[in-house]
């Protein structure tokens, strides 16, 4: 039973739905008891149990390989969520150069032991003590990698048709010292483009705005992202 597994991982505890999770549903941070067994009883869904990580940061990083095992890897990123959705990035993660190797090494280890092919996103904790832990997987073009449409000099999304059609992969480096991307999260229920507000941050210098183009707005959905390049 849940409760029992639960109980020998201590609280908090993590509860992830095992199917049709995305952008945090179907996660849950239990505190007791008593808010694990409301959450269980009223879903019939079957859950996993994880461990909670005190982590310091949230790392992510976007690896690529290809159909000829050529593996490709972008520059690590700090991501920051609440209530588990992404609110935003930045490229790169100020973390040690060791940390980075580590990070690097884990998604060369993983796509290849997988045989993968495409792009992948790999998410991170980094604890207190320096440890490097691997929060989740997601085997597609990742949010977290958005930046690189207009960071670097090939995006996750070329990349990952090169590496599906057996092209070589090219460079993935950042076009500027840094970058920030914004997701853009629907605050309301409204059918509106919000036309006005893109406007008025589409002025702001070396923002790029990107529209999703959905015709439905809810509150937390993602409708589009932003992101700023800084000291190019």
């Amino acid at each position: 039973a849940v409760e029992s597994q639960i109980e020998n991982l201590g609280f908090p505890g993590v509860l992830k739905a095992r199917r049709h999770g995305y952008d945090g549903q179907g996660t849950f941070i239990i505190p007791d008891f008593p808010t694990l067994s409301k959450i269980v009883n009223q879903s019939r869904t079957q859950f996993l149990v994880e461990e909670f990580v005190p982590f310091t940061k949230e790392l992510a990083i976007i690896a690529a390989r290809s159909v000829n095992g050529e593996i490709i890897i972008y520059p690590a990123v700090e991501t920051r969520q609440e209530e588990q959705v992404c609110r935003w990035v930045i490229a790169p993660a100020k973390i040690t150069q060791e940390q980075n190797l580590e990070i690097e090494a884990i998604a060369h280890k993983l796509l290849t032991s997988l045989q993968y092919v495409g792009v992948c996103g790999i998410e991170l904790f980094l604890t207190a003590a320096g440890k490097i832990l691997i929060n989740e997987i997601a085997p597609r073009t990742h949010n977290s990698g958005h930046f690189s449409l207009d960071a670097c000099e090939t995006s996750q999304f070329e990349l990952h048709l090169r590496a599906v059609c057996g092209l070589p992969l090219t460079n993935t480096r950042l076009r500027c010292a840094s970058a920030v991307m914004g997701n853009l999260l629907g605050y309301e229920s409204s059918h509106s483009d919000y036309q006005k507000q893109r406007q008025q941050l589409a002025v702001f210098p070396k923002l790029t705005v990107h529209w999703y183009g959905k015709t439905e707005a809810r509150p937390g959905r993602k409708l589009g992202h932003i992101t700023v390049l800084l000291k190019c």
